[in-house]
């Protein structure tokens, strides 16, 4: 721990502490939503979402599927990891996929959206620790 993991539902719940009596604080609809697990208590996930909330969540609602979150303005995935690629798909900010490995410290990381597979720049996502190997 840390560690990142996702939403394995439509509709989570995120709530102020680690039980069913805790109030909800967050309603998420989004589902491989990558979230960072930064504690635990019992069946309890204390987690960061990519706009920075944080809750705790049962980790039934989780899975172990490495997805990831576009963050800022509107990025390439490209055919082949450098900048002059041919472009596969142009992926706007909040656009959500799956990785399918990144090389320790490499700057790209082999990802599929809807389908498309391809290569995205480490810094244009969210659900990656820097420098990370995820096979």
């Amino acid at each position: 721990m840390p560690r990142f993991e996702s939403f394995r539902s439509n509709q989570i719940y995120l709530r102020a502490g680690p039980g069913f009596q805790y109030p909800i604080v967050w309603v998420y609809h989004r589902y491989n939503l990558p979230v960072e697990i930064i504690g635990e208590f019992n069946v309890w996930r204390h987690v960061v979402t990519p706009d920075g909330g944080t809750g705790w969540v049962h980790e039934a609602l989780l899975h172990l599927t490495r997805s990831f979150i576009v963050i800022g303005a509107r990025h390439t995935l490209r055919a082949t990891p450098t900048a002059t690629g041919t472009p596969v798909a142009y992926l706007d900010k909040g656009v959500i996929g799956v990785i399918r490995t990144c090389q320790a410290n490499a700057p790209w990381c082999a990802v599929m959206v809807d389908g498309r597979h391809g290569w995205l720049r480490r810094v244009d996502f969210w659900g990656s620790f820097s420098g990370e190997a995820i096979k």
